[in-house]
């Protein structure tokens, strides 16, 4: 193997490290925005404390 194409590999082999790296971080805030939209469809993690009495209960549709 000559020089030259030692070279060309090496920069070859630090290019792809460099794109698994962002298709990494792409992945993981992709990942962050459905994981926020489910919860934000889902209703999240909401608090009744600003309800009013009744609210957000148990509905009994024995009827």
């Amino acid at each position: 193997m000559d020089m030259m194409s030692v070279v060309t590999s090496m920069l070859a082999m630090q290019a792809a490290n460099t794109q698994t790296q962002v298709a990494t971080s792409i992945m993981k805030s992709n990942a962050d925005a459905e994981k926020s939209m489910v919860q934000t469809l889902l209703g999240g993690q909401t608090s009744a404390a600003n309800l009013g009495p009744g609210i957000g209960g148990n509905l009994d549709i024995t009827a």
